[in-house]
């Protein structure tokens, strides 16, 4: 039962999709949340209707001090984390490899990686102390397939779920856990500028023959954050109606 008794758990992407949809329902169930994204008036909207076990606060990811402080004021706030959520992530742009933006590689890379791993370091010693804790990461199809045309974001969510893999080896023997999620098409703002015709191509890609919702994603990171996971760690599970092993993306 992913009933989370007041525990502290930090969203990051917390103002939208998946991210937003996962602070409502730790809030729900029994968790204090404190939701960090860039867009600091959607943000605060949002985490006031979630009430008084939500707080927003504002950072870009790929800003390592902005990141620090917010993570710092909110674990002031809640007190320090049981979970990290670290969900936030930049889709970069289609191109040819040779052609592709350097600048944009690097963001990306730091947007989806480095601010990651920023983030487990600034939570990790208050898990270690408390000698329990749960990190989920945000990867995607693409941490498990090569895909042509944007090599920034398959590089950065490969890289995520290793660091992730390489975090769980390391923190178990400390109690504190590191898995992976891996959404498949989920239905998010950003699918809304599909056109109708290309989002029943993508339906008829998966098995399920329909898109997942963001509550289907939030419903597994709230199982892998929560105690019930308990022996649940190092793992990359996917929400993708059975698109990733059984189709070409």
């Amino acid at each position: 039962m992913t009933d989370f008794a007041g525990r502290h758990i930090i969203v990051t992407g917390a103002s939208s999709g998946i991210g937003l949809a996962t602070a409502r329902m730790l809030v729900a169930r029994g968790a204090k949340v404190s939701m960090i994204a860039r867009r600091i008036e959607a943000l605060t909207a949002e985490a006031h209707k979630l009430g008084h076990n939500a707080a927003a606060f504002a950072a870009d990811v790929s800003d390592r001090e902005a990141l620090e402080t917010a993570l710092h004021a909110a674990a002031g706030y809640f007190g320090p984390a049981y979970g990290l959520f670290a969900n936030a992530g930049l889709a970069g742009n289609f191109a040819p490899a040779i052609d592709y933006d350097g600048t944009l590689f690097e963001q990306v890379l730091t947007v989806n990686l480095t601010s990651v791993f920023w983030a487990m370091q600034a939570v990790l010693p208050a898990m270690i102390e408390a000698g329990e804790g749960s990190i989920l990461v945000t990867g995607s199809m693409a941490s498990k397939r090569g895909m042509a045309m944007n090599p920034a974001y398959v590089a950065s969510k490969h890289g995520v779920l290793g660091l992730s893999r390489a975090i769980a080896v390391e923190m178990a023997p400390h109690g504190v856990r590191c898995n992976c999620v891996i959404p498949g098409f989920i239905e998010t703002p950003a699918f809304d500028l599909i056109p109708p015709d290309q989002a029943a191509k993508i339906n008829d890609r998966v098995p399920q023959r329909r898109m997942g919702s963001a509550d289907e994603l939030a419903e597994v990171a709230c199982f892998m954050l929560s105690p019930a996971a308990s022996h649940v760690t190092a793992q990359s599970w996917a929400v993708d109606g059975g698109v990733l092993d059984t189709l070409e993306v």
